[in-house]
Parts: C-alpha cells; structure tokens; sequence
C-alpha cells in the first residue's frame, strides 16, 4: 500500500489518522494559541503526553485545559518559557529534565515575526534571538531526553519568509546594517533552516532527525506587529517574492506534524518541508520551494559555532 498524499489543505486530524503516539512525549513551544495550540492538540488526540510552554501561564493553562477536554488525553501540562531570556530558557530546559527522562517530539514552534527594532533581554536583535537563539539553547539543553528517546525528531518552524534574507553572518544584530524588519524575519528563518541541518548531521547517527518547516500564511498572533501596508505587500507579492495564499489553522500545523510523525521521513532528515512534503530547492522569487543558501552545510556549521558564542556555551552532542 502506498503512503496516503498530502498537500496544501491537509489538516492535522488528516496527517495523523494513523499514527498511534501512545507513549511519546512532545514538547511545542509558543503552544498557548494559533498554530502551536493545534499542533499540541492534534499530537494529544493520537495518545502523545504533551508540554506545552507559554509566556502567559493563565493563557497556556486555558489551552491546555481546552485540549484535555477535547481529546479525552490528561497528560497535557504546561511549562513557563520565555524565549528572549536565556535565563528563562535554561530554567525551562532544567524543569523539563528533572520531571522528564524522555522527549520524542520537539516542536520549536513559537517566534516573533516583522517587528520593530529592539533587542532581547540578552541584548540580541528580538527576531534572531527569539526566533533561532532561544530555540538553539532550548534543543541543545534537551538533547539528553531527546536522545534517550531515539528514534526521536526535532521539527524547528521556518517560514517561506527565508527566502527575504540569508543570515548576516557579519553583523547578525544589526549593529552597522540599518535594521530591515523583513530582512531581520528571513535572517531568523534561513537560521531555522540551518540549525535544522546542523543538528541532523550531528544526530542522524544516533536515531534524531531534525526538519524545518513552512507552515503557510495563517491569521494567527504571529503577525501582531504587522501594519496594514506590510500585509498589502506581503499578500500582493512584496519582500516574500509571490502572492499569498492562506491556510487554516488546522491546516497550517499539518506540515508540522507531518515532519514530526510521517514514517515516509524515517530515513531522511535535515530538510525544509512545505505543504506536508519535502520541498524543492529552488532559485525562484516565488513563494514555494527552499533557497540553496539555507541548506547549505557550511552556512551550517557557521551558524553553529556563532550561536555557541553568542549563547555562551559550547555544545558537542
């Protein structure tokens, strides 16, 4: 029999109809609304026991209580965790380590997209240090469950928004490059992209695959630093290269699941996903398809050994 097709509307109830994650245990940042709320909810209705980390405890414990009711599943637990801390982050990672000894699905799910110009509570530029520098703390600080857990994933949510800038290796914080919020929200998506490829080629030996995804264009708090005109430009073909097509909820996480449970991924990994499928690589200002650059093995390892540096600590999984 041949592995069911999904595409563009595909939900996450579709992605996972035959998948049984009795016994797993995920973790999905940001998971206290939009996609990371569905994301969790879906992987709890096929048996997985989920943490679901939020800024706003009351707001995460709402949506938690939400997904125990609608799925009959009580192993749904909510974690604090602010990616623009590295204190916080650590202090997450420590939490889940002494009340956790496996994690089979990690789900770096939560980001900050087009917003003006400010700097994390560690004085990185909010998009590079949220999106990619909190997340790259957070799965190296887990990686011990993550591989005690083996066969295990790590799906990091990337953008088609990649594809507006490589990182800045030279200046990644905007110290001397005048700040271009687009510019600094594909800085952090390639990021994604190449954190993914970095970590796969560091743990595909020892049974972690790691992924990055586009989830599509959805309405969600993701763009509540978004003006009217940048919404005109994005959706008429602006920095992104194409006109937008948008998606639920429900089928914008399904991409997410699909890389993180699809057994037609067992062997591979360290690749962009798009539409619940492996995307190409491409050249084109279009909206579809992944970058050369942000697949690339050096650029990789380049963002590696820079975010050990900027993390303050050395990481050799």
């Amino acid at each position: 029999m041949s592995a069911p097709q999904f595409g563009f509307a595909s939900t996450t109830d579709e992605v996972l109809a035959s998948i049984d994650l009795t016994g797993k245990v995920a973790l999905v940042t940001g998971a206290s609304g939009g996609l990371g709320e569905e994301t969790a909810r879906a992987l709890a209705s096929r048996g997985a026991a989920v943490v679901m980390t939020a800024r706003d405890l009351a707001k995460g414990e709402r949506a938690a209580e939400a997904i125990r009711e609608s799925t009959g599943n009580r192993q749904v637990e909510v974690a604090a965790l602010e990616l623009d801390s590295l204190e916080s982050v650590r202090t997450c990672a420590a939490g889940f380590l002494e009340g956790h000894e496996r994690l089979d699905l990690l789900i770096n799910n939560a980001g900050v997209m087009a917003c003006p110009f400010s700097k994390t509570r560690d004085g990185f530029e909010r998009q590079f240090g949220t999106n990619h520098l909190g997340h790259f703390l957070l799965t190296n600080l887990l990686l011990p469950a993550v591989l005690s857990s083996s066969p295990a994933r790590v799906v990091n949510l990337s953008s088609a928004g990649h594809r507006m800038s490589n990182v800045l290796f030279e200046d990644p914080g905007f110290e001397r490059t005048p700040y271009d919020k687009f510019v600094g929200y594909g800085q952090s998506k390639t990021a994604n992209i190449l954190f993914s490829v970095a970590l796969d080629q560091r743990l595909a030996d020892r049974g972690v695959r790691a992924y990055a995804v586009h989830p599509g264009a959805i309405g969600t708090e993701l763009g509540r630093h978004m003006q009217p005109a940048d919404i005109e430009a994005l959706t008429s073909g602006g920095p992104s290269g194409g006109k937008i097509a948008f998606k639920s909820v429900q089928a914008g996480a399904a991409t997410t699941c699909y890389a993180a449970t699809s057994p037609a991924l067992t062997s591979r990994g360290g690749v962009y996903l798009e539409d619940c499928d492996v995307a190409e690589v491409t050249e084109s200002t279009g909206t579809s398809g992944v970058q050369d650059y942000a697949l690339d093995a050096d650029a990789a390892g380049r963002l590696w050994t820079l975010s050990e540096s900027l993390v303050g600590e050395r990481f050799d999984p």
